[in-house]
C-alpha cells in the first residue's frame, strides 16, 4: 500500500483531499504545518493557526487517520518573511503564495514526509498533475490547470520542478469547489461550510504596512502624480538594431524625476507601496482616482496617475532575468534567440494572455500582444501551453 503524506491545513479542500485519498486505498498521514508564532500581526480570526490545527485534528480523527503537528516558524520566517522583507525594501513586492510552496509545502515539508516514509505528499491545491510516458521509459511531468476556472491554482505552483512534481498528487483538481464541499457534507467533516482562508500563506489576513514596519521603518517622503501628457508618455520611439534591443527598450519602465510631475501628498515610506496600488495614498481631490505608477525606494518618492488608463500603469513587455528563469517542463526550455507562443499570466486570477517568449542570453523578454496593466517587479510572471504551466520567472 502507497503511503501518502497530506498537508492538513484545517480547510474544506485538503479534508476532502485526505478523505479521497483514503478511499482510493492509500495510507494517509495528516500533517498540519504551523509556520508562524506572532499573532499580534494578524487583524482578522479568519485564518487563526490555532482554530486551524483543532480543525485538522478533527478531520483526521473522523478518517481515521494518524495526524501530527510539524512546527517549521523558523524556517518560514527564515524563507519566506525575511525574503518578503528585503523584497519590499529593494522597492519589489514579493509573492508570499508561490515562495510558500517552493521553499516550504514541497520543499521542507516534502521532505519530512519522505522521511516518514511516504510515496507522495498531497495538497488540496484546484490543479492536476500530468504524466507523460517517454520512449527510454522515463517520466515527465505536466502542471496543469484545475478544473474550475474560478479557483485553478496553478499559478501558485509555478515554481515546482519535475522532482518535487514527481512526488506530489493533487486529488480535487478535477473537481469544483461546490463539489468539494458537497463530498465534505456528505461525510460530516467540520470544515464542510468553513470559509477559505485569505492573505499571506500561513499567516492569516494581515494589515500589510503594519507588518512590514516591524522591520522597514516608516520614512516620511511626497507623493508626486505624473500626468497622462509627460514627456515619457510622448516621445517618439527610437531606431532599433534587433528585436532584442526593441524589447529591452519597451521592458523598462520610464525613470521618473520630481520634476515629471507635482507634489501632492506625503507617505509613510515608498517601501510600503506597490504599482498598481490605488488604497493607502490619502489624496483626494482629483478627477480620477491616483494609482502608484513607481515607486523610488532610493530616493523615497511615490509616483502616481489618474486612472486605470493612465500610461504609467502600461506595458506591453517584462523580462525575467537569467537567474531568475524556471521551466517546469525544462524539455521545452528555449535556447538563445529561440521564441514560443504562449498565453501568460501575471497575478492570479488573472485571464490568460496571449504572448510570446524571446529567449536572450541575459535573459527572457515576455511580449503581450495587448498591453498589461500594472506588471511588478519581484512578482511572478508564468506562461501555459494550453491548459498546462510549462515555466515562471521573476518579473525584474
Amino acid at each position: 500500500m502507497k503511503k501518502v503524506v497530506v498537508g492538513l491545513s484545517g480547510g474544506v479542500d485538503s479534508s476532502v483531499t485526505a478523505y479521497l485519498l483514503r478511499e482510493q486505498g492509500y495510507e494517509v498521514i495528516g500533517l498540519f504545518m504551523k509556520n508562524w508564532h506572532d499573532d499580534s500581526v494578524i487583524i482578522s480570526d479568519e485564518c487563526p493557526w490555532l482554530e486551524d490545527s483543532n480543525d485538522a485534528l478533527i478531520v483526521a480523527e473522523k478518517l481515521g487517520i494518524p495526524f501530527q503537528t510539524v512546527d517549521l516558524s523558523e524556517v518560514y520566517k527564515e524563507r519566506i518573511v525575511d525574503y518578503m522583507f528585503n523584497e519590499y525594501e529593494r522597492g519589489r513586492t514579493p509573492n508570499p503564495d508561490v515562495l510558500c510552496n517552493r521553499e516550504i509545502k514541497f520543499d521542507v515539508f516534502l521532505k519530512i514526509a519522505l522521511q516518514l516514509g511516504a510515496d507522495f505528499v498531497a495538497t488540496g491545491h484546484y490543479c492536476r498533475k500530468g504524466i507523460i510516458k517517454n520512449k527510454n521509459g522515463s517520466e515527465t511531468y505536466q502542471l496543469l490547470s484545475g478544473v474550475d476556472g474560478n479557483k485553478d491554482q496553478s499559478y501558485f505552483l509555478c515554481q515546482l520542478s519535475q522532482a518535487q512534481l514527481s512526488k506530489t498528487l493533487f486529488p480535487i483538481g478535477g473537481l469544483t469547489k461546490p463539489e468539494v464541499r458537497k463530498i465534505a457534507a456528505e461525510n460530516d467533516l467540520i470544515t464542510a461550510d468553513k470559509k477559505d482562508s485569505q492573505g499571506l500563506c500561513f499567516i492569516g489576513k494581515v494589515h500589510l504596512p503594519d507588518f512590514l514596519q516591524q522591520k522597514l521603518k516608516p520614512k516620511k517622503g511626497v507623493i508626486v502624480e505624473v500626468p497622462n501628457t509627460a514627456s515619457h508618455f510622448i516621445a517618439e520611439s527610437p531606431e532599433f538594431e534587433d528585436k532584442a534591443e526593441e524589447l529591452a527598450y519597451y521592458s523598462k519602465k520610464p525613470a521618473y524625476v520630481l520634476s515629471d510631475g507635482k507634489v501632492v501628498g506625503e507617505h509613510q515610506g515608498a517601501h510600503y507601496f506597490t504599482t498598481g496600488q490605488r488604497k493607502g495614498l490619502n489624496v483626494g481631490g482629483t478627477k480620477e482616482p491616483l494609482f502608484v505608477i513607481d515607486t523610488d525606494v532610493d530616493n523615497n518618492i511615490i509616483y502616481t496617475g489618474q486612472g486605470k488608463s493612465h500610461p504609467g500603469l502600461l506595458r506591453n513587455t517584462l523580462f525575467v532575468s537569467e537567474n531568475e528563469l524556471h521551466w517546469v517542463r525544462e524539455d521545452l526550455a528555449l535556447t538563445i534567440d529561440e521564441t514560443m507562443e504562449v498565453e501568460a499570466r501575471i497575478r492570479y486570477r488573472q485571464p490568460l494572455q496571449k504572448a510570446i517568449l524571446y529567449r536572450t542570453e541575459s535573459g527572457l523578454y515576455v511580449d503581450f500582444e495587448e498591453k498589461q496593466s500594472a506588471i511588478t517587479e519581484g512578482q511572478f510572471v508564468a506562461w501555459y501551453k494550453g491548459d498546462e504551466l510549462i515555466g515562471s520567472g521573476i518579473i525584474s
